[in-house]
């Protein structure tokens, strides 16, 4: 969910700083950590339409690796977690207004993000990629500027399209996305790599990628307000304790099949 220039003109700006009253300033009060503690309870948000690392199941849960990760750091913690859904286009305004204390979503730290939000992690690794349904005649990026291609709303994939001056329909999830596709709505789809392969891997979708050599992997991080290095000290050794003890590898194998950092 990978870099962009201009990113917050969406997922900040768009999303409505100027409405909340906020700046770009870091925060001049207390660390949060404190706060959360006596609270009991950790929020962390995340977009819920982007399998496999976070939706809402069958009953109605939101489950996925991300609410896993984000559960098993409050734990560590000493406090319970609360998973909150929200438009990812707005996610970022949404930590700043202080709706939730953290973003456990997948979201790729870039430089536009670290200005005005602090992360922890990355957590996991992966890379922009393209892709088309099988026997499309669209076989090389070069193509793509010539054709529909659907993006998320607020994702970093969203500016690197427009950037590249893609003819684009926007979408509020992968779910969405996807179906798209595979309606014909849109030609070709730009996402993170892991979440669309481990779809088709498991006979979901029946799909061609495409090959993007401009493509770098990108860490995805836990985003936190700034002024809180006591909050992002003690999530980060709550993170490096389950990779190191196993339960970080016991929740990617559950979820996405295999180690991804």
């Amino acid at each position: 969910m990978t870099t962009v220039t201009h990113i917050l003109r969406r997922s900040v700006l768009a999303g409505g700083i100027a409405a909340f009253g906020l700046t770009l300033a870091p925060a001049a009060f207390a660390d949060e950590l404190a706060g959360i503690k006596e609270r009991g309870v950790l929020k962390i948000a995340m977009s819920g339409q982007y399998p496999p690392f976070n939706f809402v199941n069958e009953k109605n849960e939101v489950v996925g690796f991300d609410p896993a990760i984000g559960t098993e750091i409050a734990k560590r913690m000493g406090v319970e977690v609360e998973v909150i859904t929200t438009a990812w286009d707005g996610i970022i305004a949404g930590l700043l207004a202080n709706k939730y204390d953290a973003v456990v979503g997948s979201m790729s730290i870039t430089e536009e993000r670290d200005k005005v939000i602090d992360f922890v992690g990355p957590y996991y690794t992966t890379k922009r990629a393209i892709f088309t349904k099988i026997g499309s005649p669209i076989t090389s990026v070069d193509q793509l500027k010539d054709v529909k291609v659907g993006v998320t709303l607020g994702e970093t994939h969203e500016q690197w399209a427009r950037d590249q001056g893609y003819d684009i329909n926007t979408y509020k999830g992968l779910p969405e996305l996807l179906l798209e596709l595979t309606n014909g709505r849109v030609d070709a789809i730009v996402n993170d790599s892991i979440p669309v392969m481990l779809a088709m891997k498991a006979g979901q979708y029946d799909l061609a990628v495409i090959t993007d050599p401009s493509a770098e992997p990108v860490g995805a991080g836990i985003a936190i307000r700034e002024g809180n290095p006591e909050l992002a000290a003690a999530m980060k050794a709550a993170l490096d304790a389950m990779m190191e003890d196993g339960t970080y590898m016991t929740i990617a194998n559950e979820w996405v099949g295999g180690d991804i950092r």
